[in-house]
């Protein structure tokens, strides 16, 4: 494992969103969803998410997660990804989605 300095980590931008709209994403070479997600004065940015295996959409609707979104948007098929919503991945190639265990407002920056 590679280190780096705290410094480099302050670079990016985490932050708690709900998550407001899921969508199916038959685009995606993947299975995935399309989502937007409230970061509060941030607005509602979009995001591309393979978390189809454990989460329908009902539920991540109102789920509040944590997500990068300082990354340059990614193009994924016919949808720009302008946020990097964070997930465990388990052994088994699913993903488990991050998110704090209070209720925070979306906007809020991990620290």
């Amino acid at each position: 494992m590679k280190r780096i300095a705290f410094d480099d980590f302050n670079k990016i931008d985490i932050r708690a969103g709900r998550v407001e709209r899921v969508e199916e994403f038959p685009g995606a070479r993947k299975p995935a969803y399309r989502l937007w997600i409230d970061f509060g004065r941030l607005g509602v940015k979009k995001s591309s998410a393979q978390i189809t295996d454990l989460y329908s959409p009902e539920d991540i609707t109102g789920r509040t997660v944590l997500a990068v979104v300082n990354f340059e948007p990614k193009q994924v098929a016919d949808f720009m990804s302008e946020v990097l919503v964070l997930g465990v991945v388990r052994e088994e190639g699913d993903v488990v989605l991050i998110g704090p265990d209070r209720d925070v407002m979306p906007g809020l920056r991990v620290r």
